[in-house]
């Protein structure tokens, strides 16, 4: 994250306040996931790496772990400072933290992982684990077995151009890693819930690579999330939806 993907120094910049409307939280399970996987909880040191405007900053500090939330983007780092005052939010990049080493009992990534797998953050990662620590990787992934999520998921793919995805599984090719033992994965199912415009067209706004488009191209994507609410019964004139998701979680332990 030191060199920015354009679309996340863009598209994360400008759109911090649309990302914070319109991304979903993450389903209750996670806390006895990060409790039992993790093994967080008083007394324990935790960073989140990639943190954005503090969503799954919050699950962290419900633990009641010491949290570290690290963002590079200005404007991100700005809204999880100002919703989460009593966490440490600081700049630095998945391949510079500003932490000294075997710091942290647990790292993770949500939703962020894919933009910088390289084997120079994993080294980096490593560092700042103790040995026995665990590094824990969260994904919210749209549940495209549902046809009008199947749909909005093309719209937002016509615009990805080369940002790294999570679907792609471009990540998966940096495990088994060095220095770290087997990668373990399960998943929930979750829902975000709200109004159409906040958790359809706010969530799809937020995309970096949409974020980044220029004014004209993001508007005429607006209208396409529009006319597909307004031509889909599940969906059209309802004042509340649930965007259908899985989240997606994998955990690997520091060995060496």
């Amino acid at each position: 994250m030191s060199d920015l993907h354009p679309a996340a120094a863009t598209g994360f910049a400008s759109g911090a306040e649309t990302y914070a409307r319109g991304r979903p939280d993450y389903p209750a399970a996670l806390g006895a996931w990060l409790r039992d996987a993790l093994r967080l909880g008083p007394g324990r040191r935790v960073a989140d790496l990639g943190a954005g405007t503090g969503k799954f900053t919050r699950l962290l500090a419900a633990t009641g772990a010491a949290v570290t939330a690290i963002e590079p983007v200005d404007a991100m780092r700005a809204q999880l400072a100002a919703s989460l005052p009593d966490v440490a939010a600081l700049a630095g990049s998945a391949e510079a933290m500003p932490l000294p080493e075997g710091h942290l009992d647990a790292l993770v990534c949500a939703q962020a992982f894919h933009w910088f797998s390289t084997r120079a953050a994993l080294a980096e990662i490593r560092r700042v684990l103790t040995v026995g620590g665990r590094l824990g990787l969260v994904w919210n992934v749209r549940d495209d077995a549902t046809p009008w999520v199947a749909e909005l998921t093309a719209i937002m793919n016509a615009h990805e151009g080369d940002a790294p995805r999570y679907h792609t599984g471009a990540w998966r090719a940096l495990f088994p890693a060095a220095g770290f033992g087997p990668l373990h994965e399960a998943s929930f199912p979750h829902g975000h819930t709200g109004a159409p415009e906040r958790v359809i067209l706010d969530r799809t706004l937020s995309v970096s690579f949409i974020a980044a488009l220029p004014e004209a191209e993001r508007a005429r994507v607006a209208e396409q999330v529009r006319a597909l609410i307004a031509r889909t019964p599940d969906l059209a004139g309802r004042a509340e939806v649930t965007f259908p998701y899985r989240t997606h979680v994998s955990w690997c332990e520091r060995v060496a």
